[in-house]
């Protein structure tokens, strides 16, 4: 009678084997029929049970070193747990292969009836997934729609064919944004008077297309949006720069952040408009710390070590937040701006500026080792 194949396998063996000696593959698989026969009976006698097709083709893998073998012995079955059982006790009875003495043990045995149910489980989750995202439902329809046809109300502006939204030319407030994808985004909130750079540097049309309006450049949280605050601001009369969160561009924001920035509801915000100087010569009377310094010394310790510096008002409502490098620079062209907290010691460029935008006192890390125009405290003062 021949061999026929397991009607399925339910179940897989896993033995290492260990010789004193050197053997072959077929000298073990010898071994495992000759030393299992008649332990079990003969209703598992492991020669007549792979002809019935309970058991599978036992499977050895064998390496030699220093005149030693060892490896491993698959054996797998169809039968029932506990006769799966007893046959895995039964060869690890065998003692020798050969000439050389053995030492089987059994490791697992495994139901590979679960594993295939694994794989149905983590396949069919991808094949449903697949299924969600190949048929959106008809809110997502309506969305998609929606954009679309947002995006298609993009119009092109002078002769950099500069894109914008449909209210661009007729609005008296204009916003400036950095790309085609940010135009897109502020029409998916509704927000249509707007025009791309399309890079970071000014495009030749755009003094032309903006003249006599109300500018706001609003730019991505990065060194990207930085540069190009400061490229534009050379060239074009600024009402106010927005900045969208450090580390994310406008495209990414939400309505609500976006809606917020616009409003001057974020810490990115900088308001350009003419302001009153110092001059140099006019005795500067000193000025004490509010009674209450908790919002100062909460603001010096959220900063420290970020390099930051925050201007407040009068009131200590946040005007802007940026590197403490670029300090100078926008205390220029700052209105209303009445202290600043910083990480760092402050340094002459940034005492000049600050006493010729009418700052009354700064929160820094440490003094500056003269006097100063304007009063310097540190956190200890608070």
């Amino acid at each position: 009678m021949g061999k026929i194949s397991p009607i399925s396998i339910k179940y897989n063996i896993y033995a290492k084997i260990n010789l004193t000696g050197m053997a072959e593959r077929p000298d073990v698989i010898g071994a495992v029929f000759g030393q299992t026969e008649g332990l079990l009976g003969p209703n598992l006698e492991l020669r007549e049970l792979q002809k019935a097709g309970r058991i599978g083709r036992i499977e050895v893998q064998l390496e030699s070193k220093n005149g030693k073998s060892r490896g491993t012995i698959l054996i797998p079955s169809s039968m029932s747990k506990s006769e799966t059982a007893l046959v895995a006790a039964a060869v690890e009875t065998i003692d020798r292969v050969g000439p050389s003495e053995s030492k089987i043990h059994v490791e697992s045995i495994k139901d590979v009836r679960s594993t295939k149910r694994d794989y149905i489980m983590n396949r069919a989750k991808e094949l449903l997934k697949e299924l969600v995202h190949s048929q959106p439902d008809a809110q997502e329809m309506t969305v998609e729609i929606a954009e679309d046809v947002r995006a298609s109300d993009i119009e092109s502006y002078g002769s950099d064919k500069l894109p914008g939204g449909p209210d661009f030319k007729n609005a008296e407030e204009i916003i400036i944004v950095e790309g085609r994808a940010d135009v897109v985004t502020l029409l998916k909130y509704g927000i249509r008077n707007t025009i791309a750079l399309n890079g970071a540097k000014l495009p030749r049309s755009l003094p032309k297309l903006v003249d006599g309006k109300k500018i706001t450049l609003f730019v991505d949280g990065d060194r990207g949006g930085d540069l190009i605050v400061k490229t534009l601001s050379k060239k074009l009369s600024i009402d106010l720069t927005v900045k969208a969160p450090d580390g994310k561009e406008v495209e990414e924001l939400t309505q609500k952040e976006i809606l917020m920035a616009l409003r001057g509801k974020n810490n990115s915000k900088v308001s350009r408009k003419p302001t009153t100087k110092r001059t140099a010569s006019k005795e500067v009377e000193e000025i004490s710390l509010p009674s209450d310094t908790s919002t100062l010394k909460d603001l010096h310790d959220e900063i420290v070590g970020d390099g930051a510096a925050v201007i407040l008002d009068e009131t200590l409502q946040i005007l802007g937040r940026v590197p403490v490098k670029e300090l100078d620079s926008v205390l220029e062209e700052l209105d209303g701006a009445q202290a600043i907290v910083m990480d760092g010691k402050t340094s002459s460029t940034i005492m000049r500026s600050a006493y010729k935008a009418g700052l009354k006192y700064i929160i820094a890390s440490k003094k500056p080792s003269r006097s100063t125009a304007v009063k310097v405290y540190t956190v200890d003062d608070l």
